[in-house]
């Protein structure tokens, strides 16, 4: 299917303008994008075009009503040349779950990957080498131009690129958050809609503006229970153990997440997914009980936590040292994504380079 997209090159490319030293994530788009209409209930016209500027009317329903969910996952030069997409199965399974979620029309598997597989081979210039990554940007959204509330019956899907080096650059200092919510029971915190990241930047810019990097999310209901950190889910290594929220309709299932907790066990790790309150965090820090915490996300990978503030007291952590958990493991995702380690889990997608 890849290869009978049609593609239109840019007559100018903007890789000469990026500076692969200096990797602000998400500053530099690649050349081009994949682009697909939706209408009359089918998806239409799969392309590959230059990236730019797209002629749409401010009365498109994305605008007013949110309809608009989008994806983040990353490709790699492996050990041997070619191009891995980590676990894009996944990602588009969560895709479609969102889009379920916001009454929007799904992607197939073969549409969602095979359009990637297309549009990187023709911007496979802009793929870096290791540790830097090409972040991959998949968004649908509502393009019916009408102000009346209702479904769309018109979107995009569009996917675009992005070279990137890595997301947050020291261990993080975090805020417990207990009045504002992200996300509640029942609502759409699971989905990856544009909504939740929105609603969440006043909140983030406060806990900012305090001397910390992101805030820990609590449940709606009580701020009694930790749900997750700002832009990726969050881990704790207690025991021994590696202890992080289950999920609910409140909390990302993160693909990291999930890579993170099919691992641990390979490496002796006990897991456990379920309610953690903020009590047991602060109980488990001030006893030294906690030995590690750490954000896990698509953009970040793995980010460890410095220090944690639960009601204006700060926690420190122990900086991670390389035999850490978090270090470790991130150490065998990088492995298994260059080529270095047997993917056990089939979990690379891969575009082989002659």
């Amino acid at each position: 299917m890849a290869t009978s997209i049609p593609v239109e090159r840019t007559k100018q490319s903007r890789i000469s303008e990026t500076d692969f030293n200096n990797l602000e994530f998400g500053k530099y788009i690649s050349d081009h994008m994949l682009v697909a209409s939706y209408s009359n209930g089918r998806w239409n016209d799969m392309k590959v075009v230059p990236y730019g500027p797209m002629a749409m009317t401010p009365a498109i329903l994305a605008l007013h009503y949110g309809q608009s969910v989008f994806e983040g996952l990353k490709a790699f030069r492996n050990n041997d040349g070619d191009i891995c997409v980590f676990r894009a199965a996944r990602h588009s399974q969560r895709l479609n779950k969102s889009l379920e979620r916001m009454c929007m029309p799904t992607v197939s598997e073969e549409m969602f990957v095979q359009g990637i597989h297309a549009l990187l081979e023709v911007d496979q210039a802009w793929i870096p080498s290791s540790p830097a990554s090409l972040y991959i940007r998949p968004i649908v959204f509502a393009t019916e131009s009408r102000f009346g509330v209702k479904v769309s019956d018109e979107y995009l899907f569009v996917i675009m690129t992005s070279p990137v080096g890595p997301y947050f650059s020291k261990p993080l200092r975090v805020k417990v958050e207990d009045h504002f919510v992200r996300a509640a029971e029942g609502g759409t915190g699971y989905a990856k809609c544009a909504g939740n990241y929105g609603g969440a930047f006043y909140p983030t810019m406060l806990a900012r503006d305090q001397g910390f990097d992101q805030v820990l999310w609590t449940d709606a209901r009580n701020h009694e229970y930790i749900d997750e950190a700002g832009v990726m889910n969050v881990m704790f290594v207690a025991d021994g153990k590696l202890i992080t929220p289950a999920l609910s309709s409140a909390i990302l299932d993160g693909v990291t997440r999930d890579s993170i907790l099919q691992l641990a066990p390979t490496m002796g790790i006990t897991t456990e997914e379920r309610r953690v309150s903020v009590e047991e965090i602060q109980r488990g820090l001030e006893r030294g009980i906690i030995t590690e915490a750490f954000g896990a996300g698509t953009a970040a990978v793995v980010s460890p936590i410095a220090s944690i503030s639960i009601r204006g007291v700060d926690y420190h952590l122990p900086e991670p040292g390389p035999d850490s958990f978090q270090q470790r493991v991130k150490r065998k995702l990088n492995d298994i994504r260059m080529g270095l380690e047997p993917d056990v889990f089939g979990w690379n997608y891969i575009i082989r380079q002659s």
